[in-house]
């Protein structure tokens, strides 16, 4: 994007609403994105952050005047400076606490977006973190209100918010202005120290105290990843107003320096956008979480992380299906150029395409925990897999006919000429069946139809020959019962030929079958590990955090508190170790559901080798009783 557009706007009812169009720029991303939103009260120089960010003097818009400049969430996506193959996503957002908009609630609304859609958070303040600063974030103790961990079918009233630090995004203070000193205690202090130590809580239970820590409390509960930047200089709005207009040239140093500085903080400190279980979040995915948020609070209703990762999953899943039977069709569309080949070489070809589209499947599908959309891929898969089986032999059954039809036009014209009507006449038509039979095995050895579509043409061509033979004065009665039942012989020979290579081909079916299951097999296994681990990393960072938050409130003797977490902790504990034990069971499920289909289809096989075995064997023992009759 060469300019920032609207992403969330407000609507002519005073409800937020999605710009669609910038809903088609996200959707176009395909890779992992790192969201990096702003918020911050009203006219402290926000969009010139972001504007340094994309890296550009101008983009998102700027103002000299007291009102708010920027209106809703705008977003502008550009490739991320540092970390290859990802889009950093830059979301400003309007400005907090402007008297005109009249509706504190709209406030909130844009500050829980800006928390739910980015991976880092930048709270920008002007002069110093102190009492007032902190109380103006009054929308993080909101936070428990306006957004929900778990489903909602499950106890509303319950308190999930000890578990929105497995899904907030880091946190960045980024304070204008600052001219003072940092020193604590006479002593020089890093920007982080003089973080912790403005969110000091204070000591004791009166409702000052309590409405004093309150929100320092939520900061540190929620975002556990949180660091400080200062801006040691001032930049004032009427300053600030300028740098629209200004080139780099008119720029100090020392202003580049410490913007740039904060760039490449900003660059480090975040990563890429995760949803529950780890799961990455691509341009795509970001759009359906903005329009599901969004919807959502503009009906009322409190956004639930639960229901949007299963929401999310539903139209992932769905996607990664058609995506995958795409690779897999388009391919064998290619191949089915070159048909009719030898059943091997589409064998053979099936596999590799299956094994891709699987592979597609899992790249973009998660929580699939009952396994259906991977069922639909392999019964999808397997549909279109017997269509091309059958295509290979309709062009395959086209080109045998083709040139048995030309081997045989010779016979055909002696045929109309009555060559064969003559005594002796049944020798030579089958001296030149013959010549067309060893004619034609040589050129359709490799016909997946070749030994079918002979026994048809033999069959046909037996009507004739039982005519030439009785109109044969050459040969005696004996002789034409003989050569009747040679003829009968030779033709349940190429009928048990014909079912021989049917069996033969069923085989090598069964073994492609066998070898795209324990492909598939071992990327279900691969993709479960993988989710797994992401689950359990992700469960081991909230419990690190809470530890970290634990130790930091035994330290400022805080011993009360830091007793309660022991409790909250330990329920923690066992909401891990029985989640990561669902999704376990659930894996197993899928697994065993996989492999039963797997068998059952086998087992289909099995059954039509079985039947064309014995149809096979009743041919061998009559074509063996004929020959003990001869």
């Amino acid at each position: 994007m060469d300019k920032p557009v609207c992403l969330i706007d407000t609507g002519s009812e005073g409800k937020l609403c999605v710009q669609e169009s910038a809903l088609q720029i996200l959707q176009q991303i395909q890779e992992p994105v790192v969201v990096v939103a702003v918020v911050g009260l009203y006219r402290t120089g926000k969009s010139y952050l972001m504007n340094r960010l994309a890296g550009k003097q101008t983009g998102f818009a700027l103002g000299s005047t007291i009102e708010s400049k920027t209106k809703g969430i705008w977003m502008w996506c550009v490739s991320h400076p540092t970390k290859a193959g990802t889009t950093l996503v830059l979301l400003d957002t309007e400005g907090l606490g402007d008297v005109d908009k009249g509706d504190s609630k709209h406030d909130t609304n844009i500050f829980c977006l800006a928390v739910l859609l980015s991976s880092t958070l930048v709270y920008n303040s002007r002069g110093t973190i102190d009492n007032r600063a902190v109380e103006e974030l009054q929308y993080v103790t909101e936070l428990t209100e306006c957004i929900k961990v778990k489903s909602s079918d499950e106890d509303e009233d319950a308190d999930d918010s000890s578990e929105f630090v497995k899904f907030f995004p880091s946190f960045i203070w980024a304070v204008r202005d600052f001219t003072l000193e940092r020193k604590i205690d006479g002593k020089d202090a890093t920007e982080n120290e003089y973080l912790e130590f403005a969110l000091k809580l204070k000591h004791g239970t009166s409702k000052k105290v309590m409405e004093f820590n309150l929100p320092r409390e939520c900061i540190q509960k929620f975002f556990p990843s949180r660091t400080c930047f200062t801006f040691p200089f001032p930049t004032a709005p009427e300053n600030v107003s300028r740098l629209e207009s200004l080139d780099h040239a008119d720029l100090s140093s020392e202003f580049l320096e410490i913007t740039d500085r904060f760039c490449n903080f900003v660059f480090h400190k975040s990563h890429v956008k995760k949803l529950k279980d780890g799961i990455t979040v691509t341009g795509r995915v970001l759009s359906h979480l903005v329009k599901m948020y969004v919807d959502t609070i503009s009906s009322g209703a409190v956004p639930c992380l639960e229901n949007a990762v299963i929401a999310m999953s539903m139209i992932e899943n769905e996607a990664a299906v058609k995506e995958g039977l795409q690779v897999y069709k388009s391919g064998m569309e290619k191949l089915k150029d070159s048909f009719p080949l030898e059943l091997k070489d589409v064998s053979s070809e099936h596999q590799r395409l299956s094994s891709m589209a699987t592979q597609t499947f899992m790249k973009r599908s998660f929580r699939d925990t009952d396994g259906k959309y991977l069922k639909s891929l392999e019964e999808n898969i397997n549909k279109l897999f017997d269509g091309y089986l059958c295509q290979n032999e309709q062009a395959s059954k086209r080109r045998c006919e083709d040139l048995l039809s030309s081997l045989s036009e010779t016979m055909t014209e002696k045929l109309k000429q009555g060559f064969y009507a003559k005594p002796g006449g049944y020798d030579l038509f089958c001296k030149d069946l013959e010549d067309i039979v060893k004619n034609y095995n040589n050129q359709a050895k490799k016909e997946v139809k070749a030994e079918e579509v002979l026994e048809e043409f033999l069959k046909q061509k037996s009507v004739e020959s039982k005519a030439i033979l009785q109109a044969d004065k050459k040969l005696t009665e004996k002789e034409k019962k003989i050569k009747e039942e040679t003829e009968k012989a030779a033709l349940l020979e190429q009928e048990i030929k014909a079912k021989e290579e049917k069996q033969r081909q069923l085989e090598e079916k069964m073994e492609a079958e066998r070898k795209s299951n324990e492909e598939r097999m071992r990327q279900m296994k691969e993709k479960m590990d993988e989710e797994m681990r992401l689950q359990r990393e992700e469960a081991e960072r909230a419990m690190d955090s809470k530890l970290r938050e634990q130790a930091d409130l035994l330290e400022k003797g805080f011993k009360e508190k830091a007793d309660r977490m022991n409790q909250e902790m330990e329920e923690f504990k066992r909401q891990n170790a029985e989640a990561e034990s669902n999704r376990a069971r659930e894996f197993a499920e899928m697994l065993e559901n996989s492999n039963k289909r797997h068998e059952e289809s086998m087992a289909m096989m099995m059954q039509q080798h079985r039947e064309q075995m014995q149809a096979i064997q009743k041919m061998n023992a009559r074509s063996s009783g004929g020959c003990c009759i001869l």
